[in-house]
């Protein structure tokens, strides 16, 4: 049994004075607007990180649990600057003996993108974050330069990024710092000419010391350089820097970057004994005497203010050397401490803890941090525990892009997805399959949902030519560790996961002792949480799964491949190995990090429907080559994968299962199974643009029990099915109900043991309404009706939200539905719609959820996908005021909403 007690803290950096009239003591300032940028595909510079083996395979159209393969073995032919990135590798890298040593030189510094002189009048301006790809165009050929596996969208490509800051003379003496949140990939920075460093990985945040370099007083020339491969990712990575970007000015003698951890002991709801530790950096040439006061408050107002301090850490004294790096702990007790978990049962209550440097009498820096105090238990039959309380794994994995909006993240659109999460009855997020902008996880701390927060996708062996497998040796330590250091204080991160799928599962030992190496480094920096590798292969007698703290599967619990309707199909075949691994690993909990991966369009049906609980698609069955649908009854699957229903079963066989990470919450861009042609998943139980599949419903029907609901599939339009078999299917969180066609009863139906859906499979269609009444225990639970509706003609329009922010960022996602006259949606139109806008906003971007559909996001016409279309509009900086939103349709009648921006 794995137990951890701890409290952790998400870091927030301030910038705070000590009166009025002082300089601030750490400011960290947004520098995301009014960037420079261009692109070329290729040549133009030789400024390359490294060389990549040449891509002779360029098929990305794979099963997704392909076996992975050896790493292609390449000599650097000419210079690559390789040397001079990795010793910002340094302050990750445990051992000292094994730093690098920055050379000689300053490659670059004769190109003109780096110049301080240089003319980029003609660039595109941008703000940050920025995606170069995701308003296309869509590569459309056969034969495509960036296929369906990432997304048909032109990622590939080198990206310049140019800004100049400014640095004034009140700077003097202040370590500035640049801080990257995420750049995809291979960034390399240069500022006023000289190369200051980078970092490969594009999912990693990570800082650079840009105070060498600067010139007080004087505009100062930033150049970022950013190289996105081709065949680099399984899916869409977006191109360019894709998430924020600040600069921190802090004193000499200050707080270490991500520099403290917070955990805690003995917690209950009387108590808590609070443990902390900071790191202090010394940045000047002589010794330093500091002292440091921590204070604690309860944070209120959707987090923006403190309440009352609550407890004072005792003082810490201690001299830091020139140059050097101390840490320090410190201990308190909290009386009756509202506690972090997630909902409904529990409340993510959240500190902060205010952490003040003192030099000689005089504060010298100020650092914030969030935190929220709870206890986790891990056991192998109760599952998880979180203070105490049983809490089933309720979980979806997520990609990291945000539908039409791509890669670039947004704080409102990635809250709108999980609150169609929460309404679901998720609870806990996978982050499939690299670290997430932190803001995610500032929104899932402040929400309540428990995650899993993953690193890697491959190792040594590759899954694609060029992904993470070529730089894998020199920076998996630095990786691992940065990683762990920014995210370890977020309540809400309840696991690591260092790895996913990867090919050393299939390497015996050798493998094994990477993910030895890989977990010792996550303890090493975090011991207070499990760490764990998420396997599709490894079997309980392997070496592989020994070195984890938790059993994480994908698709093994419930088996691969192993029902009748798979046996033709090549590739891993699995029986359910859940009773297997119990009996191997008696001590450890075990979740299926991966289940699922059913696949369905929303809104279509597919006839005849297979009379078992799940199939392979297929383009005979239950799917639709021609228009690219897989049928919504929601019983079809990748061919690795499994239907709900049977996942759901599983799981009730073998109650020691903690629950499940479904394979996906949302559609996502890239990785089109089954229709290589289309540009984005199957596999979300919500589409692209964020409209609900049947299944959404399925799985709401399990997860909130509580919840009375029903829901019917099909839609009742079916002009060319009179008389014709069209089975109904209904979901509900009841026991058993009665369905009626036009007022005939159809007969009542009672879920049997591991039955999750009612089904009445000899319906003969004919127009009108259907009925269905939905039990609990006897009696009436809930009820639904849908009904044969007429031709389109108006159209419909609501906003998710009638009040944004005036900041440049906001979002307010709009839905227009086609409707016949008597206001109902006409579930199989199709018609284009027109938007248009006034006010002090704009269009970003349109989707319909249609995978297939590769119409630029950027379009302002888009035709509805079976009623259905998204609009999303942004508020403009600094200009508040009315918004208006017209959409048009041909033959319809136009709908307007108003939004406010303020």
């Amino acid at each position: 049994m794995f137990l951890v007690i701890l409290l952790v803290a998400p870091l927030m950096v301030i910038a705070q004075g000590i009166k009025k009239d002082a300089l601030p003591l750490r400011e960290r300032l947004s520098i995301n607007t009014g960037w420079k940028f261009m692109r070329y595909t290729e040549g133009a510079d030789k400024l390359i990180y490294d060389i990549r083996p040449e891509v002779t395979d360029r098929n990305d159209n794979k099963v997704a649990d392909s076996k992975p393969t050896e790493a292609v073995i390449i000599k650097a032919s000419e210079q690559v600057l390789k040397n001079w990135i990795l010793p910002v590798a340094n302050d990750f890298i445990k051992d000292p003996l094994k730093h690098y040593k920055r050379p000689e030189g300053n490659p670059g510094n004769d190109f003109a993108f780096v110049q301080n002189n240089f003319n980029d009048a003609a660039w595109e301006k941008v703000n940050l974050p920025h995606d170069w790809a995701i308003k296309g165009p869509f590569y459309k050929e056969a034969n495509a330069t960036v296929g369906g596996g990432m997304g048909r969208l032109p990622v590939q490509g080198v990206g310049w990024y140019r800004k100049k800051i400014n640095i004034t003379a009140a700077d003097a003496g202040k370590n500035i710092y640049l801080d990257i949140d995420g750049a995809m990939s291979y960034a390399m920075v240069w500022l006023n000419g000289n190369l200051v460093g980078g970092w490969p990985y594009g999912y990693n945040s990570f800082r650079l010391n840009l105070t060498p370099y600067l010139k007080s007083g004087d505009d100062n020339q930033l150049a970022i350089r950013v190289d996105n491969p081709n065949y680099s990712a399984r899916w869409y990575p977006g191109g360019g820097i894709y998430r924020n970007v600040w600069l921190t000015k802090v004193n000499a003698v200050h707080i270490a970057h991500w520099g403290t951890f917070v955990t805690a002991k003995n917690v209950s709801a009387a108590a808590a004994t609070v443990d902390i530790a900071v790191e202090i950096e010394n940045k000047l040439t002589t010794d330093k005497n500091i002292e440091v006061i921590t204070e604690i408050y309860f944070l209120q107002n959707n987090l923006q203010s403190r309440k009352n301090k609550i407890v004072s850490f005792p003082k810490m004294v201690a001299v830091v050397q020139p140059g050097k790096k101390i840490k320090l702990g410190n201990s308190v007790s909290i009386k009756n401490p509202l506690l972090w978990g997630p909902p409904p049962s529990q409340k993510p209550n959240l500190y902060v803890a205010v952490t003040k440097l003192f030099a000689n009498g005089k504060q010298i820096d100020e650092y914030e941090t969030r935190f929220g105090i709870r206890s986790l238990q891990f056991d192998p039959i109760k599952g998880l525990l979180v203070n105490d309380k049983p809490v089933r794994f309720q979980g979806v994995n997520q990609h990291h892009d945000l539908g039409a909006l791509g890669a670039a993240f947004n704080t409102r659109a990635a809250e709108r997805q999980l609150e169609i999460l929460a309404e679901l009855g998720c609870n806990a997020i996978r982050m499939s399959h690299n670290p997430p902008a932190s803001e995610l996880l500032d929104l899932t701390d402040r929400m309540g949902f428990l995650v899993m927060d993953e690193i890697f996708d491959s190792w040594e062996r590759k899954k694609t030519p060029h992904d993470f497998h070529l730089i894998f040796p020199d920076w998996y330590e630095a990786d691992t560790r940065s990683f762990i250091r920014r995210d370890r204080n977020h309540p809400s991160v309840i696991a690591w996961s260092f790895g996913n799928e990867v090919g050393e599962q299939y390497t015996a030992d050798t493998g094994a002792i990477i993910a030895k190496r890989l977990h010792d480094i996550v303890k090493e920096e975090d011991n207070t949480r499990p760490a764990t590798a998420s396997m599709n292969y490894a079997k309980p007698h392997m070496p592989f799964p020994k070195e984890s703290d938790i059993i994480s599967l994908n698709y093994q619990g419930e088996g691969i491949r192993d029902a009748p309707a798979y046996a033709h199909l090549r590739g891993i075949r699995t029986t359910p190995l859940y009773p297997a691994f119990q009996k191997q690993f008696p001590d450890k909990l075990i979740v299926s990090s991966e289940t699922a991966s059913a696949f369905s369009t929303r809104g279509t049906y597919i006839f005849p429907v297979t009379n078992g609980i799940g199939a392979p698609v297929s383009d005979s069955t239950g799917g639709d080559p021609i228009n690219k649908y897989v049928s919504a009854y929601e019983l079809y699957t990748a061919p690795f994968g499994a239907s709900a229903d049977k996942v759901f079963a599983s799981q009730d066989k073998h109650p020691f299962v903690a629950g499940e990470f479904v394979w996906s919450g949302w559609d996502y861009l890239g990785e089109p199974t089954p229709y290589y042609s289309a540009r984005s998943s199957y596999c979300g139980i919500i589409d692209l643009a964020g409209f609900k599949k049947d299944r959404f419903y399925l799985y709401q029907s399990r997860w909130k029990p509580g919840l009375p609901m029903v829901h019917i599939l099909p839609h009742w339009n079916w002009p060319d099915r009179i008389g014709k078999v069209t089975p109904v299917h209904v979901f509900t969180s009841g026991d058993e109900a009665e369905l009626f066609l036009n007022g005939r009863s159809l007969g009542k139906k009672k879920k049997g043991i591991y039955e999750y859906r009612l089904r009445w499979d000899d319906v003969k269609y004919e127009p009108g309404e259907v009925k269905v009444i939905a039990y609990k225990n006897g009696n009436q639970w809930a009820e639904e009706i849908i009904k044969t509706t007429s031709g389109a003609g108006q159209l419909l329009i609501s906003a998710d939200r009638n009040v944004i922010t005036a900041d440049g960022t906001d979002l307010s996602f709009i839905t227009v539905k086609i409707a016949d006259k008597n206001g109902s949606m006409v579930p199989d139109a199709n018609n284009k719609v027109i938007f248009s806008i006034e006010g002090p906003g704009e269009i970003v971007a349109t989707d319909n959820g249609d995978p297939a559909n590769l119409v630029s996001f950027a379009s302002k016409e888009r035709e509805a996908y079976f009623g259905l279309v998204l609009v999303i509009v942004r508020s403009q900086k600094g200009k508040p005021g009315g918004i208006k939103i017209k959409a048009t349709s041909t033959g319809q009648k136009a709908a307007t909403v108003e939004i406010k921006s303020k």
